[in-house]
């Protein structure tokens, strides 16, 4: 087997392994900072990280603002709080060794000032910010003001191209490398267009080559391409170790740090990875943010999954086959459906989904009070913890609506991420997880519920496993 010769990353020469951000709470300064002193590149996460009281403890977000906007504040404030307080865990933590990221997701409520925040109060802790989920064209520019690194999070060559040639070439000499993050494998959010098929998952040595030449014809540094989503093994990875057609490459896990002595996650939550089979991920489009997503498949994606088949097409009038009139809501309005749509609407309000919920598309879900309730009070609570929201339809400009319908098909993101990362049950929050989670079920590395430390985990990968 090949094996991996250390790289200068962000200034320093290190091991080419890179810890994956993952945001809420999930991978904080005492992860990332056990995997720098392991002479890799830690990242915290700077999307709502967590930051403490006098005695250690993490101070809950609890909102007093009366408005979206007045609460869209606060969770700057806090955002700021949290990356600064991360940020000297993983400096204290990683002994001057390897190499400190933040990771933020550029379509977070308020990421430019928290990004901005966060640099600012803890200069010279951090050596390179990651950034993806949209397309993060001012990363480069906040990056140069304090002088670090910056990886463009990207899943296609036309992505980079469009980042360089817009903004990117002005800060060419920061560009530390650039984060491919496959589309299909990956955990959380993912980067599949319109163009692409979820059900149809493409080579990434293709898709590598073409994006190294686009960035040679560009002119860019030749800089490492981080290999992200799906990245298990090294021994699977050969044919992009010495590749004279990619350049240099590193490797970045974002699923098996989970299952550390380090990692932040809840000893349930852990031993949930341990379950996993193949098939246990979902790729999926509930996000508000709107792009897909990968999480494991539990009773809360299957409830999400349940609104769908309890959803009917309707029209306020009476036109083409929509001709059978049913009243929803309190005021009990008619609106109407085709008849066979009615028959299992009744059906289903006939199994306790008695509440019909309209959604931007001119469909009805049929859900049961208490979660029609649950819904509208997550509406209502919203602070603005994306640029602009599918579930409670705001937006973070001038109007603060997207001027859509809330699309009650959704969720609030912020509540159940911040509720599975400090405790909450597993199977009924979002769980994210990148598709060879099931590895951990059997990979020997972890039999008999052998929980590494990072350490260990980085000396395990290094031999090829």
């Amino acid at each position: 087997m090949k094996s991996i010769k250390t790289q200068v990353i962000s200034g320093k020469e290190v091991l080419p392994l890179v810890e994956g951000g993952k945001g809420v709470a999930v991978t904080t300064g005492l992860s990332a900072g056990a995997w720098a002193a392991a002479g890799g590149v830690g990242t915290f996460s700077g999307v709502n990280a967590d930051f403490y009281d006098e005695n250690g403890s993490v101070v809950p977000l609890i909102y007093q603002g009366r408005n979206r906007r007045e609460r869209h504040a606060e969770l700057i404030d806090f955002g700021i709080r949290g990356g600064i307080a991360q940020a000297r865990i993983a400096h204290d933590v990683s002994r001057g060794q390897g190499r400190i990221h933040m990771n933020v997701l550029w379509e977070m409520g308020g990421a430019e000032q928290v990004l901005t925040g966060v640099l600012e109060g803890a200069k010279g802790l951090i050596h390179g910010v990651t950034c993806g989920a949209g397309m993060p064209y001012r990363v480069a520019e906040i990056a140069a003001e304090y002088n670090v690194f910056y990886y463009p999070i990207v899943s296609s060559a036309r992505a980079f191209k469009a980042l360089w040639k817009r903004s990117y070439h002005k800060y060419g000499g920061l560009l530390g490398g650039v984060v491919y993050e496959d589309p299909w494998l990956a955990g959380g959010h993912n980067g599949l267009t319109n163009s692409e098929d979820p059900a149809q998952p493409q080579d990434p040595l293709p898709r590598v080559r073409e994006l190294r030449a686009t960035m040679r014809e560009l002119g860019c540094p030749e800089c490492p391409i981080f290999m992200a989503g799906g990245v298990w093994y090294l021994r699977d990875w050969q044919d992009f170790i010495d590749n004279p057609e990619l350049g240099p490459v590193a490797f970045q896990f974002g699923t098996r740090p989970l299952l550390t002595r380090e990692s932040p996650i809840s000893d349930a939550w852990k031993r949930r990875l341990t379950t996993l089979k193949p098939g246990d991920i979902l790729l999926h489009r509930f996000s508000p943010t709107g792009f897909y997503s990968s999480a494991v498949k539990n009773n809360f994606l299957n409830e999400l999954c349940e609104r769908l088949t309890h959803q009917i097409p309707f029209s306020p009038e009476a036109v083409g086959e929509h001709t059978a009139e049913m009243p929803i809501g309190v005021r009990g309005r008619s609106v109407f459906v085709a008849p066979e749509d009615k028959a299992h609407a009744e059906s289903w309000m006939a199994q306790g989904f008695t509440e019909a919920l309209r959604t931007p598309d001119s469909t009805l879900i049929f859900v049961t009070p208490a979660r029609a309730e649950e819904i509208r009070k997550d509406q209502v609570d919203c602070m603005g913890c994306l640029s602009a929201c599918n579930f409670s339809n705001w937006s973070q400009g001038e109007t603060g609506t997207t001027g859509k319908r809330a699309d009650p098909r959704s969720f609030c993101i912020q509540k159940t991420l911040q509720n599975i990362a400090h405790g909450a049950d597993v199977e009924n929050e979002l769980m994210f997880a990148g598709h060879f989670a099931h590895n951990f079920s059997s990979d020997p590395f972890y039999a008999n519920g052998f929980i590494p430390t990072v350490q260990q985990l980085i000396e395990r990968i290094l031999t090829g496993d």
